[in-house]
């Protein structure tokens, strides 16, 4: 097993992606700290699914984008699990409008989790790392992060910034051999999608070269690659869009 006796944070890992992704390093014996922000029954059956495998599992509430939570929940990992190995930063919501009739409101709750989010989370963990010179660190962009999207100006500006993000801080944290990447999903079979209109979402599968959304798991296998035998992969986007991006 590739991640025996590493521990994990995946943020927004009681379903959806985030969920896909633990139970995949699970399979692997890595031992996850499994995130939610409101649903604790979705995190209570992401960690009776996970226990099947023997790992150990620790449920955390904490709202990413508020900086302190991020924090307690990295020291609540490390204070359990003795370690934090990898860092997956995929909680993320979308709250779409035209710019022209967006609220602020609006503006800052998806700049706030999907951007700060990253942030806070990963400044928490980062020192920690460093100190054990290892780690991974994969951020969840989006197919959006990288071509823009119509009724999407705040969560393609959150995901444009991830991508900067995780180029940028590659550079400063190879010197601790920690390595940070990016996965930019395009549209996957999650809960998210269901904010989506239904036309704009038929458009999106007919552009689509595989003609289908994504499944959660697909996008867990790139995580998955970037955890393990991505040893000298660093500042890096993997998509996986189905070629859409193409």
């Amino acid at each position: 097993m590739r991640l025996q006796g590493k521990t994990a944070i995946i943020t927004g890992s009681s379903r959806g992606i985030g969920r896909a992704i633990a139970i995949e390093f699970a399979r692997e014996g890595c031992n996850i700290l499994i995130n939610y922000s409101s649903n604790y029954e979705a995190a209570r059956q992401t960690e009776e699914e996970l226990k099947k495998f023997g790992v150990r599992t620790y449920l955390c509430k904490a709202d990413v984008s508020k900086y302190d939570e991020a924090k307690s929940m990295v020291e609540q990992a490390i204070v359990f699990f003795g370690k934090v190995d990898i860092l997956v930063n995929n909680a993320g919501i979308t709250n779409p409008a035209l710019l022209a009739k967006m609220s602020v409101e609006q503006w800052h709750s998806v700049l706030d989790v999907d951007l700060n989010g990253t942030f806070n989370c990963t400044h928490a963990s980062l020192n920690h790392m460093i100190s054990n010179n290892q780690g991974r660190i994969i951020n969840i962009s989006s197919l959006y992060g990288q071509t823009g999207a119509f009724g999407q100006c705040n969560y393609a500006a959150a995901k444009w910034g991830v991508i900067g993000f995780t180029k940028s801080l590659a550079l400063e944290a190879a010197r601790n051999n920690i390595l940070v990447n990016a996965i930019a999903p395009g549209a996957v079979e999650t809960d998210l999608i269901k904010s989506v209109r239904e036309d704009f979402l038929q458009r999106y599968i007919e552009a689509n070269p595989l003609k289908r959304l994504a499944k959660p798991e697909e996008v867990a296998k790139a995580a998955l690659f970037l955890a393990t035998d991505a040893t000298y992969t660093t500042g890096e986007v993997i998509s996986v869009n189905g070629g859409q991006h193409v």
